[in-house]
């Protein structure tokens, strides 16, 4: 947009290079769209920098940090507005997530913000441990099943395949396999309702 406004309003008599005269305009409508996109009222980022340079000479008079009182005498206005002005302030402030802070013990250890934000799309940890510890329950009473009924349940949900291919393998028919799938499923469940009853 930049680029079209200085092509159109060029002035050829001013005797000016076209590029000096294009990257004024350019940087302008950067800017000005840059400033459209603000979520912050240009008030609030006026009233900050005007915090910041009375923050800034009171220091430097006074030499120490200034009180409140002080701040809002340097601006002309009461310690009420003042903290209203700071708490818009801070609401504007942008924050880069690979900042360093330092954790507060005694290691001196830093952690940036980003590590400090959770990830909705990350595994719970204790949901995780509870799944690991089913698994190893699961292959434990799996583990104590006689031979044939571990071979189906093997069969049937590690390599996925169908009753009816179980029974080819084993020369049995799909009905004795049916068989044998049930009576290990019953008594994985009866095992992992005794556990969960010890537990």
């Amino acid at each position: 947009m930049g680029l079209i406004s200085a092509i159109e309003r060029f002035d050829l008599s001013r005797e000016i290079k076209f590029e000096t005269y294009a990257i004024m305009r350019i940087k302008g409508a950067i800017i000005d769209e840059l400033r459209s996109l603000d979520w912050v009222p240009r008030s609030v980022r006026a009233r900050a920098r005007e915090v910041e340079r009375a923050h800034a000479k009171l220091e430097h008079t006074l030499q120490r940090t200034p009180t409140d009182q002080e701040m809002a005498d340097e601006l002309g206005i009461t310690v009420e507005e003042l903290n209203d002005a700071l708490l818009a302030i801070s609401h504007s402030s942008i924050v880069a997530l690979d900042e360093l802070w330092s954790v507060s013990d005694s290691s001196g250890d830093q952690v940036s913000l980003m590590d400090t934000i959770e990830d909705p799309g990350a595994p719970d940890p204790a949901r995780a441990l509870d799944v690991g510890d089913l698994k190893d329950r699961i292959a434990d009473s799996i583990a104590k099943l006689p031979e044939r009924e571990k071979l189906v349940i093997a069969l049937y949900y590690y390599e996925n395949l169908t009753l009816r291919e179980i029974g080819e393998v084993l020369g049995v028919t799909e009905s004795r396999v049916s068989q044998m799938h049930t009576k290990a499923v019953l008594r994985l469940r009866s095992r992992m309702q005794e556990e969960s009853f010890e537990d």
